[in-house]
């Protein structure tokens, strides 16, 4: 216990949304204030219940590491005079340095010798550096609300209304505006609202404990999913939850005591997402599924406080659950009384963006793209004929009580409805898949028809924004622009589409015309760097060079099957001891031209042997590079390509390019420039970061 930190923040409570990102934060703040003030550590804990928020740090060094600092002062020969006495140089510098000439060292440097001083800095204690520590961390949590309360300027997720900071079993004395921190916690809101003392982290756990808090939010997980399967399995059933809602449940509360309860099985005849969506996202309850994941009528909710009579808690629960229920069955029979294409019209009443239009224009509007890329794409008629008719009827369960009320289910309840109205059930499954996927990384359309109808979707959602000058800035991106261009990669890429990305937003500019704010080119340009952003972030994350990537997004950005292909032959090529001074060779070519634009090379005008036999090598292997370029053999083109190497460094060491003659400048630079579109057809080799 000796170097153990513990430090508490307690608070009232916390919304469980902001508890997991919280513990994340915490580590990362306090390991980089550790790292920067020298203090050397190991065992970090970050734990979260509703109403705490709690550090711990098993070995905390008892004092920074000593540092070395060297200071560097004038050249060594200004700092002599002939007959080697010190100069004001010299002398200024000690003075400053606090220190003698005589201590003054000789620095040897890459631009010759310098006097210089190092010093070493002592460490301070660990113990006197740490309020300043445990303020700026706290002060620092992140969370996507603060407020503040009473007369206070602090600012913080909820009001705080206690602190424990123990270093090595002592108090770590500070104060936040009136907060004072000590040795005392507090137990659990309801069945032990007492305060504790505690003298490390271990008698923490166990008094928070006694006090019906489980700090540990893993063990409360273990705990809440143990019971809760027991519960299931009572009722004839298995569990169904994923790690988000039991980790949703865990922050909700600090002593977690589970209760099954039941539902009238009438309203099971609802779509199984309805009920789900009202268990699970509404009132964080577990649904009961049978073995073939069907659901049961049971639920199994998490308490936190532990009652006396648990049915009195399950009968509360069901109360809730049955009124949500019986709402949702109303607007499930309403809803089925209006067929959904009649909806489409009411669109028209609904403004999707005050710049856009209404709902019912952008239906219009990715409709037309949507039939434009079926078309593109070749599919056979019957998908054609689907992918129109879900992308009229995509939007028409916004106007469904049922959506109104449960947002969640936008697309789920389109497809149900399309279902009930005698639809094709792929233009049904189309309805719900264009809105995949619903987060970064989630689930991407199967159909074809769900693929095409939501890539038309986001690209006018894209274009649109960037058309009337509401672009993602670095904090904000209210319309989730990032996530739908990443949604348009990543269904490309994994239905292998061979879909220009020009084609793409030229077609959405077209149709979005009597709405643009800026020229459409602009737009275009805009658009084309935000997909080129987001697809080389989403590569690097998968492991492929930065240089690399760059290289081929500055060169290509069309088709992105062909972008991802000439991606790893470049990879591949690296591997080929060519590949650097093959690089360097095309660096030097594209440097020379810079903004030049030339035609083609003359074979009149060549002069010296060496331009005539870089004319010749090219002119080798031109044909034969773009049919490897055209067959997406972009490795036997670039093999090709590292030929030319050795008569451009030739060339370079031969030949003045920069003549005199204008003529034969210009027909030089032509040439160099043939050779640049080339290679420019699979990468930008100036993008590539080579030792040379």
């Amino acid at each position: 216990m000796n170097n153990e930190l513990l430090f508490e923040i307690g608070t009232e409570e916390i919304p469980a949304g902001f508890l997991s990102k919280a513990v994340v934060d915490m580590e990362e703040i306090i390991r980089k204030s550790l790292t920067e003030k020298r203090i050397a550590f190991d065992g970090i804990r970050c734990l979260a219940t509703p109403r705490r928020l709690v550090l711990t740090i098993a070995d905390l060094a008892q004092k920074q590491d000593d540092q070395t600092v060297e200071k560097m002062g004038p050249a060594k020969r200004a700092a002599f005079d002939e007959n080697g006495q010190p100069t004001k140089a010299a002398l200024g510098f000690a003075r400053g340095q606090e220190v003698e000439v005589s201590e003054l060292e000789t620095i040897t440097t890459d631009k010759g010798e310098y006097l210089g001083v190092r010093k070493t800095i002592t460490g301070q204690p660990t113990a006197g550096l740490l309020p300043e520590i445990l303020t700026n961390f706290m002060l620092s949590i992140p969370f996507r609300k603060s407020m503040r309360w009473g007369a206070r300027s602090l600012r913080f997720a909820r009001p705080v209304h206690w602190l424990v900071a123990l270093y090595g079993g002592k108090v770590v004395p500070f104060k936040i505006e009136d907060i004072e921190s000590g040795n005392t916690s507090r137990g659990h809101r309801f069945m032990s609202p007492v305060s504790f003392t505690v003298n490390g982290f271990s008698d923490y756990l166990e008094k928070a404990r006694e006090n019906f808090v489980i700090v540990d939010p893993e063990e409360r997980k273990k705990l809440i999913l143990e019971e809760a399967q027991k519960e299931a399995q009572a009722a004839g059933g298995r569990l169904f939850y994923d790690e988000e809602l039991l980790e949703a449940i865990s922050f909700i509360v600090e002593y977690p005591v589970v209760v099954r309860g039941g539902f009238d099985g009438e309203y099971l005849t609802l779509p199984q997402e309805v009920l789900t969506t009202t268990m699970i996202s509404h009132q964080k309850y577990f649904p009961v599924v049978d073995d073939k994941g069907k659901l049961l009528p049971f639920f199994i909710a998490v308490s936190n406080t532990k009652a006396r009579d648990l049915s009195v808690v399950a009968a509360g629960n069901e109360r809730v659950l049955r009124a949500r229920l019986a709402d949702a069955s109303f607007f499930f029979e309403e809803d089925r009384k209006v067929p959904l294409e009649e909806r489409v019209e009411s669109l028209k009443k609904v403004v999707f963006h005050t710049q856009l239009g209404t709902s019912h224009k952008k239906v219009m509007r990715f409709r037309r793209l949507a039939v434009k890329i079926a078309a593109a794409l070749k599919v056979r008629p019957a998908v054609k004929k689907n992918v129109d008719r879900a992308a009229l009827l995509a939007k028409a369960d916004l106007e469904s009580l049922m959506v109104g009320e449960f947002a969640e289910l936008q697309g789920i309840m389109g497809r149900e409805y399309a279902l009930l109205a005698g639809e094709d059930p792929a233009c049904a499954n189309a309805i719900y898949e264009h809105y995949l996927p619903v987060v970064a990384g989630g689930r991407l359309p199967a159909s074809d028809e769900g693929a095409i109808v939501g890539i038309a979707d986001k690209m006018d959602t894209i274009a649109g924004f960037f058309g009337v000058g509401l672009p993602p800035t670095g904090t904000a991106d209210p319309y989730a622009l990032r996530r739908q261009s990443l949604g348009i990669i990543n269904i490309i890429l994994s239905k292998q589409y061979a879909l220009s990305l020009n084609f793409l937003i030229d077609e959405s500019l077209t149709l979005l015309k009597d709405t643009l704010k800026k020229p459409a080119s602009d737009a275009k340009k805009d658009v084309l760097d935000f997909f080129r952003g987001r697809l080389q972030h989403q590569l690097i994350s998968q492991g492929y060079a930065y240089d690399t990537v760059e290289a081929v997004l500055s060169a290509d950005m069309d088709d992105l099957l062909v972008v991802i292909e000439k991606i790893k032959a470049l990879e591949d090529f690296r591997k080929n001891p060519e590949f650097e001074p093959v690089s360097v060779a095309f660096k030097r070519v594209d440097n020379i031209l810079k903004d030049f634009k030339g035609g083609r090379a003359d074979v009149n005008l060549l002069a010296h042997d060496a331009e005539i036999q870089l004319f010749s090598a090219l002119d080798d292997i031109k044909t034969r590079v773009e049919k490897n370029i055209a067959e997406k053999d972009f490795i036997g083109a670039l093999n090709k390509l590292a030929a030319l190497r050795p008569a451009v460094d030739a060339f370079f060491d031969h030949v003045m390019v920069m003549d005199k003659d204008e003529q034969i400048r210009l027909n030089r630079l032509s040439l160099l420039s043939e050779i640049s579109c080339l290679f420019h057809k699979i990468a930008d080799f100036s993008k590539i970061v080579t030792a040379g």
